[in-house]
């Protein structure tokens, strides 16, 4: 079990380009410890520049990026990344390693010893629905996509982080495991209680998996509520386009949970 989520805070955030246009800007937001908040909006819009303040790969031009409290700027940028787990679309196994290796990676960094290392790897594998028994041993090219995914999943969450950023890492896969993939993202949201911030495009996405939706466009949030009050009372044509015609049926989805709400 995972200690309680970290408490995200942006103050002012904003992302300046080399020539001065803006990727995100005068952000304002709180993320809870234990949220589970989805950016939500058009390619281009900053939703992914923003998430990657706060593990600093994009080091903010204006405002804070707290993390507990603490200025990201102000720490190691190693240490806090080892800190954060991140999941990318292209999930960027070791090729050369195991599943088992691949999982242990910042837990040998670490320090951790050998039998503290295999019993969280097994536990991770578990919960995100691979055998470990069957997986340990496999290496990259013998895992299916979506396998791979959940081992990306895993290796995110290997050092118990308190924070864990997920940046568009399901949108290369079809609609079967897609869906199979945010039933375990609920699952290990639900049972280890991490704060997760999580981007996409994609609107029934958003709705089935937040707490929070936090709409952007244009570097700036545009609406940040709960999935039925986004479609409930959107605060605007571009947040009413974005939810679209079939917001009737998006809000039987964002009111079934997909495991526990």
């Amino acid at each position: 079990m995972s200690p309680e989520g970290a408490r995200v805070e942006l103050s002012g955030v904003g992302v300046r380009y080399p020539g001065g246009a803006h990727a995100v800007r005068e952000v304002d937001l709180a993320i809870a410890p234990g949220e589970l908040a989805v950016f939500l909006g058009p390619s281009g819009c900053g939703k992914s520049t923003l998430l990657r303040t706060m593990n600093r790969l994009v080091e903010p031009t204006d405002g804070t990026v707290l993390i507990d409290g603490v200025d990201v700027r102000r720490q190691d940028p190693t240490e806090l990344r080892r800190r954060i787990g991140y999941v990318i679309q292209a999930v960027g196994l070791f090729p050369h390693y195991t599943v088992a290796q691949n999982v242990a990676v910042v837990p040998r960094l670490l320090g951790w010893d050998r039998a503290r290392i295999a019993k969280r790897v097994d536990e991770l594998l578990a919960l995100v629905a691979l055998e470990p028994a069957k997986y340990r041993e496999r290496r990259p090219r013998e895992l299916s996509g979506g396998e791979a995914q959940r081992v990306g999943v895993a290796r995110a969450l290997a050092a118990e982080p308190r924070l864990l950023l997920m940046d568009e890492p399901f949108a290369a896969v079809d609609a079967i495991v897609r869906a199979a993939l945010q039933e375990q993202t609920a699952r290990v949201h639900r049972e280890l209680g991490t704060t997760i911030v999580f981007v996409t495009h994609d609107v029934d996405e958003a709705l089935r998996l937040a707490d929070r939706v936090v709409v952007m466009n244009a570097g700036r949030i545009v609406q940040a509520d709960a999935p039925e009050r986004l479609l409930d009372a959107p605060c605007g044509d571009f947040v009413r386009d974005l939810v679209g015609v079939d917001a009737e049926t998006r809000r039987l989805t964002a009111a079934r949970p997909l495991i526990e709400r």
